[in-house]
């Protein structure tokens, strides 16, 4: 039996509303991972997390970084009034620890 692609959203999760949104308005890639990697360092397990962005590259980055780190992508949230884009994430229980500056890294071991 094969892993689940964690890269593609979870258009089965039956409860995506939020434990907490992040505003990532403005930000690009690395400056968005540190805000909401700081975000969600409190929250438990299974928590779901919605970011708010405007970074065009959002829909790669996010589901890259939740494979990296074992977070499951949930994919584009609808918010008819907002003209930002929204993605859902479920936090995982052990997640992969990253590089304090530079979250696409994995901390070295």
């Amino acid at each position: 039996m094969t892993a689940p692609d964690r890269t593609e959203p979870d258009r089965t999760a039956p409860d995506t509303t939020p434990d907490l949104t992040v505003d990532g308005t403005g930000l690009l890639c690395v400056q968005l991972l540190l805000r909401l990697r700081a975000r969600i360092a409190h929250l438990p397990a299974g928590a779901v997390v919605h970011i708010h962005t405007t970074d065009p590259a959002a829909p790669l980055d996010l589901p890259a970084w939740c494979h990296l780190t074992g977070h499951k992508y949930l994919g584009p949230v609808p918010y008819p009034a907002d003209d930002r884009e929204v993605y859902a994430l479920r936090l995982t229980s052990s997640p992969v620890p990253t590089r304090p500056d530079r979250p696409w890294h994995p901390t070295p071991d």
